[in-house]
Formats: C-alpha cells, structure tokens, sequence
C-alpha cells in the first residue's frame, strides 16, 4: 500500500481550505501562527500548491525564524501581540531518532498467562510457557511507567519530545503487519509536533490558546480576538455598547483573525462590565448574524429567549473563587460515580452545583468511590441532549450556577480525596447555528468538515476537521482550560469510535480484524488529534487520568504516544453492557459461563480498562437498568420490607449484586457506576420536553416538560424500610473491598473454574479468592475450590448476608482451611459452602480479619 508522503516547508497549507488527500481522509494542517510581533524585518515565503491545498497563500516568516503575522492598527494592539510572539530561537535540526532495538523493555514485563482459557490479543502468543515455579502475573498486563513528579504552577511546563513510537511492535508483534499506516500515522504526530514547536513555541504554548484568543484583560483594557475567515465584517456587540453594530468595528488580518482593543474607561473600570452580554456581528457569505463569541467563558439562556446570549464574565477579584485544596494523586484503581449535575436531586428541579456540592458529593465519598465524573459541563442549549450536543466549548453549564460554584464543587470533591473527571466532547458539535459553532463565519467549512463528511447523521450534529490548525488550537486549548482554570484532574473522552474513522462505527461490526483498524476507513487526522491531546495532558499534567470511549478495540489505543500508541491510560469496557442486556433476556438456564468470563477479559494485552455493567445509556427512557431488566413492575409494590417478597424480587436483588461484583472483579482495573444504579433505582431518565413536531405532520407527543423523571431518589437507597437500602450497602461493601485489598489492579490473577453444569465460576484476584454461584436451585456443600497461596481463609464479601438483603446462610466467623494438593491447576484448594445465587470472596488472612463492612 502506497501512501501520500507530507507537503514539505517552506510549502505553508492555506487557511481557509484543503483538499482530501489520498490517504484516510487526511489532510494537511490549514493554517500557522495567527500572532506575532508586528515590527520585526520579515521575507515572505510563498507556499506552493499541493493535493492538500486549493490556494496558496503568504506567510511572513522573520529572520531569527519566526512566523509573523502583521499587526492590528487598532489602538493597544501592539504591546498586546508583543506578548504573543513565540520563542526567540527555534532549532531547525532534525531529530535525531533512537534506535529502537537500543532501547529497553524493562517497562514492559514479559508475563505469562495462567488462565488456561482467558482470550487475549494475540501479542499474548509470544509469551514462553514456563513449566518453573509459577509466578503471579496479571491476567491482561499493564504497561508499568515511572509517573512524573506532579508539578506546581510555579514551575514551567513542557511536553517531552516525541519518542520513536516503535514499541508497539514489541508489545504487539501482529502490528507489524501495518507497520507502513502506522508509521506514517506516527510520522504525522511527529511532523506536527516539530511544526508547533517551530511556529507555534511548542505544544505547551500552542495549548493556551485562550490566552490569545476571545475576550483577553489587561491593564489597559480589553482585546478581543476571533478566528473567522469566512466573514466579510465583523463588530462586537452587547450591552456596553447598547448593541450599535457601529460602534465597535473590528479589524482583519490575513489570516482570517477579527481583532479590536477597547480601552478602560476614563475611571479605570473595565469597558465591559461583568456579567453583560455580549455577541459579535458578522456580515457572512450566508448574511448577517449575531454569533456568541467561540472562546467565551460563560453563557447563559435568558428567561422566555431560546438562543443563548455569551457573557463577559470576570468577577472582582474578591468575588473569584480561590482554590484552598491540593489535587489528589492518581489512585491505583478507579472506582468512578458517574454523575449528572442537573438531575442529581431528589426533587424533580434542576440541581445546582452548590447542592452537589454539599450533598451529593458525601455520598460518594461515603459509598467508597474514589472518583466522579461529571457529564454535561460544557454548555449545551438543549438539556436533553445529556451534554452531548455542545454549544460553547469554554463555558461551564449555567444551568447549574456560574464557573465559580463549579470551581467551589471541585475544589470540595478534593477536599475529599475524590477525582474529578469531565466527560468531555471533542467528537462533534452542535448542529445550531445561532449559539453554536455551526456555520459560525457564514460557511459550513470553518470549524467542521464541509458537505456530508461533515455532518453526524445519527447525531445530528457537526463533526470537527482535526486537519486544520485552529481546530487543533481551539480543541487542545480547551482541554488545557478545563484542566487548568477549573483543576479537573482528567476526562473521559466521549465517542472517540467515531473520531476515529470515517464511518463513524454507524452500521459496522467490529470483528477484531486488524484491517479494520488500520485501512482507508481510519480518520488518521484524528487519530493523530488524539495522539496530541493525550500527550499534551500527560506531559504537563502528569497526574491526570486520559479515558476514552471506544467499543472499536483499538490496538494501541491506551499504549504511550511516544511508544507509538494513541495514549490513553483507559478504554470505557462497553461490550460488558452489552453483554449483560442480553443474557438478561433470557432464561437462567440459558446462560453459559464460559460467554461471561470471554467477555469480561477479551480485552487488549497490556491495556487497562473502565468496566461497568450499566452506565447512563440504559438508565435512558425507552431502555432499561439491569435492576428493571430483573424486577421490572415488581420494584413499583414489593420492595418494603413489611411486605413479603416475591420470586422475582428475590432473584433480582441477588442477581443484581452478583453482576455488579463479577464485573468488578474480572472486567478491569476501573470501575463506573451511573448514579442511583448502586441501588437499583426504579425509574428511568426522562428529560423534560415538549410535543415535537414532524415535517410531515405527525407528532411525537413529549412529557408535559416535566422534570418528575429527570431526578435520582437518593432517599430509597438511603431508607431502611426498603430493600433498595441492601443493593446500596453492598455495592458500598463493594467498592471498600477494592479500597482495602487494592483486587482490581492486582498482579495476580487467574480463572481457575467456570462449571457449566454447576453454575459455577471461581477465580482469583491478588489475595481474594471470588466464588460465583449462579445456579438458580442448587446450592454445593463442601465444594472444592483451587487457590494459589496456602494458609488460613475467610469471608471478606458475602453477597448473601442480611445486610445486603440476602438470606444469611454463611457463618462469617468460620475459617478455611487450605489443604496441599492439585486442584483445578492449583496448587492448593479449600472446602467452601456455595448457596444458590450467591458471591462470596474469601480472603487469605495470616491472623485475625475482620470482614469489609458498608
């Protein structure tokens, strides 16, 4: 396979367009430096056409190396773009590579596989067999790196130099197959590193966009700056000036950059007051249009109005909220709550980050997670989108309160000990024109791809051309943002599958056929996107935890940029949902263990995982939760405890604890959990809406607008006369045992038994012994269960005790003898009593334990 080698410099791609180029939709990067010092002597160096670009253009480039771009005439303009400018000297030498056989694997443990039958990816194969001493090893390998010291912002910050990106060939000896399309998509990190650090400063400049970029203060006053190329005129507007299109006329420079400096007012105070709206006014191809400003910092939707309004927001610098508490480090294992602001009441309202604050995160806290992430921050004009169709990428939700009270809330989640991470979107936009990003100067080319490449069908939505160089600024800068201005400690990155080719996932099966991944289908553009955002949050925040959704598999996907991999630290686990739905339809009899234990580990050697059994996607009106998979209308009259239960009660709370547990215990080394679904919370998500009204007449009638479904009943977990008090306290006892004996990123690991005819699976993870007895009837005396370590055991978990709404047919003092001997190719084994549908872990104890507790 041939493929189109880069458009090599002093060639510079034009700003406004590019070409597809013959290669998996990439295209060249479209734009360069948009800043520079306005009086320095410059030559010009005209770019030459290439398939990439339909026109040339100039760029000024000064003699110490620089791009210049020449300045604005609006008044202030200089001192300002004085500040802009990038590095004095930039070596022009090129790097010199590492030889790759030089370098050492001691990052990489070469491992053995214990479970006889565990799938794997096949990098697995070249792992020797070793008939010595058996050792204890991890069950999927994780690639073991020295975490850098987390630096304070006092310190400078860098992003390493690209590393030879060959290691992947190690780890996965089947790449090496599609060594060309990786090495060129690796070539193409490279060449765009060494662009931004020759045009731009480097990747730790080029991320600080909104320094340059929308509304910026100084002491002098306030200039604004907008990337909008496709407009023929361009004025800011708002209430400072009583919206007089006239009054503020901005000017261009030739790279499609507005700019005007308003000067303080005569007083000092500032010529935009806080807190006033302001939009800019363009004159574009498609007509004249008030846009919300791409780079503010907050907007909010005004009573009675439906488009947004941007708001200059800059509060006295007593009114700012001042962070009092460090960031937690990174832990081990991630044991998320994944929460909704808005919906996280239990009165039917939208709640505030104020109350989520005081209320809801304790009880995170309290259940054992160690982590929340936090869906829908960025604003979104449609609230039943789930956060999902963004409208300003900069601007917190100002349906729960300002960007201070968001501040308040991560900085108390940190006094907690707890994470934040963000659900972040970078995978589409908004298809609104009015308060999006859609159409935003006139054309539909300006952020986005043109034509259909475009558009999202199934999302409805605009899809980001990760090939232009302020798309690169723009996305890269706002997760700096995030995790900069609000001390987010990491994302969980949405819908990466359809970042990642061209198809977008819609109507592909994925068989794990490497030429699926690695074919004309692949978007290299935003692989390569990816690539930099990862290595532009590792490099300067070295705690922060990289997430992202992808349900393609990947190879390489959570491997480091520098050893050729994509960066994440996790892939979101999403087969396991999946799996679970669909064994939920049918009978217990239907189950086969074996198709469990295949799902739960067919994951990527040397890649670690998020699992969860349900996320927020089926707790969706028109799905459902696995509680309501199980219970279904029986949750409505028969979970109070003075009320007898029924069959279908009984084998839905314990099949529901045992899910939950053998997910945790095999699926990964993270665990996610939605709100409410710890308990089994009975309704689903509603948002509120309207009737909607179809083109072609029909109507699809809403809910009234009510909010009475858009909540999370807390209160049933939390009462004691119901039996969703149980389900809580043992996922609570869950997450604890994690917390203590630290199973989830354990060494050792190994499926010993999964019995089809017994109903049976028993594994081990670290010093925990986990026993499942699926069966429906049948319970086993004195049953024989393998262990690696011999000694003394004991129950840790028990999914049946009373506490957790079970029957209490386990004596929680006796002791477990082991006795020497093979056993399920296990070195020692000990007799256990196994009840029907019941999970219990033992834990190898050298003297007295007490067992977790809620």
């Amino acid at each position: 396979m041939v493929y189109a080698s880069g458009v090599r410099f002093p060639c510079v791609p034009s700003v406004y367009k590019s070409a597809q180029s013959g290669f998996n939709g990439d295209r060249r990067i479209t734009s360069l430096c948009l800043f520079s010092k306005k009086d320095s002597f410059s030559r010009k160096v005209f770019a030459g056409k290439s398939t990439y670009d339909h026109d040339t253009s100039h760029l000024k480039v000064a003699a110490s190396g620089k791009v210049l771009v020449p300045g604005s005439q609006n008044t202030g303009a200089s001192s300002l773009t004085d500040q802009l400018e990038t590095p004095e000297t930039v070596s022009e030498d090129s790097e010199v590579l590492l030889d790759a056989d030089s370098l050492q694997m001691e990052d990489y443990e070469k491992v053995e596989i214990e479970d006889q039958d565990r799938v794997s990816s096949s990098v697995a194969s070249d792992n020797e067999n070793s008939e010595s001493e058996e050792p204890s090893v991890p069950l999927h390998g994780n690639i073991s790196t020295k975490k850098s010291e987390a630096k304070t912002d006092d310190e400078p910050r860098s992003v390493p130099p690209p590393g030879t990106g060959q290691r992947i060939y190690k780890i996965d000896p089947m790449l090496a197959g599609y060594r060309e399309h990786l090495d060129y998509r690796y070539g193409q990190y490279r060449r765009l590193c060494e662009e931004i650090d020759k045009y731009e400063g480097g990747l730790e400049a080029f991320s600080r966009g909104y320094e340059k970029l929308g509304f910026i203060r100084s002491d002098t006053g306030i200039t604004y700056r907008e990337w909008a190329p496709g407009a023929k005129s361009a004025s800011l507007i708002g209430d400072f000036n009583n919206w007089n299109p006239n009054a503020d006329i901005m000017t261009q420079n030739e790279f499609g950059v507005w700019e005007i400096f308003l000067p303080n007012n005569a007083d000092g105070s500032s010529p935009i007051p806080h807190g006033s709206r302001v939009k800019i006014r363009m004159d574009t191809p498609s007509g004249i249009k008030d846009s919300i400003p791409a780079w503010i910092k907050f907007s909010v939707q005004a009573p009675g109005e439906i488009p947004y309004n941007g708001i200059y927001y800059d509060p006295p610098e007593e009114e700012k909220y001042v962070f009092q508490h460090p960031q937690p480090k990174r832990p081990n294992s991630l044991r998320i709550y994944e929460a909704h602001v808005g919906m996280s009441s239990k009165e039917p309202v939208i709640n505030t980050y104020a109350n989520f604050r005081d209320e809801v995160l304790p009880r995170i806290k309290r259940l054992g997670y160690n982590a929340v992430q936090i869906m829908a921050i960025q604003e979104h004009s449609y609230y039943a989108s789930f956060g999902y169709h963004v409208t300003n990428f900069f601007a917190p939700s100002s349906r729960c309160g300002t960007p201070d009270d968001l501040k308040s809330l991560i900085d108390k989640a940190h006094e907690l000990g707890l994470l934040v991470l963000m659900d972040i979107v970078h995978s589409h936009a908004s298809n609104n024109v009015l308060d999006g990003l859609n159409m935003f100067d006139g054309t539909d080319s300006h952020y986005f791809h043109s034509g259909s490449r475009g558009y999202h069908w199934m999302w409805d939505s605009r899809l980001f051309n990760y090939g232009s160089w302020e798309v690169l600024r723009y996305l890269l800068s706002n997760a700096r943002w995030w995790l900069d201005e609000y001390k987010f400690d990491g994302f969980r990155f949405d819908g990466v599958t359809s970042m990642m080719y061209t198809h977008h996932g819609l109507q592909v099966a994925f068989t794990g056929n490497y030429n699926e991944y690695f074919g004309f289908a692949t978007d290299v553009d935003a692989v390569v996107y990816l690539m930099l955002v990862n290595d532009m949050i590792h490099g300067l925040f070295p705690e922060a935890v990289s997430i992202g959704e992808d349900v393609s598999g990947m190879p390489t996907f959570c491997i480091p940029v520098q050893d050729g991999g994509v960066g994440f630290d996790y892939r979101l686990h999403m087969a396991v949902a999946d799996k679970w739905i669909e064994l939920l339809k049918k009978r217990d009899e239907d189950w086969k263990m074996g198709d469990v234990i295949h799902t739960l580990t067919n994951r990527r050697w040397m890649e670690k995982c998020v699992v969860y059994a349900e996320s927020h996607d089926q707790a969706l009106v028109g799905d459902k939760t696995i509680a309501f998979w199980l219970m279904d209308k029986d949750m409505y009259d028969f979970m109070a405890l003075e009320r007898p239960s029924t069959p279908l009660i009984d084998r839905g709370i314990a099949l529901h604890k045992m899910i939950r547990l053998i997910t945790m215990g095999l699926g990964g080394e993270g665990y996610l959990n939605f709100m409410g679904n710890e308990f089994g919370h009975p309704e689903w998500i509603d948002f509120p809406r309207g009737d909607q009204h179809l083109p072609d007449g029909r109507i699809i009638p809403g809910n009234n607008s009510s909010y009475d479904k858009c909540r999370r009943r807390f209160d049933l977990g939390d009462a004691d006369y119901l039996r969703y008090r149980g389900m809580q306290e043992f996922d609570q006892a869950m997450q604890h045992l994690d917390e203590k004996y630290d199973f989830m990123t354990s060494e050792h690991q190994y499926i010993s038994r999964k019995d089809e005819g017994d109903r049976m699976i028993v594994f081990e993870r670290g010093n925990l012994v986990f026993v499942f007895n699926f069966h429906w009837s049948n319970s086993y005396f004195d049953y024989r269960v393998g262990c690696l370590k011999p000694g003394k055991y004991k129950i840790a978990l028990d999914s049946d005790d009373s506490l957790f709404g079970g029957f209490n047919r386990l004596d929680h003092t006796a002791e477990y003898f082991s006795s020497d001997g093979w056993y399920d190719d296990r070195p020692c084994s000990f007799l256990v009593y196994a009840p029907s549908r019941t999970a219990v872990v033992y834990a190898l104890v050298d003297d007295e334990l007490d067992p977790v507790e809620s």
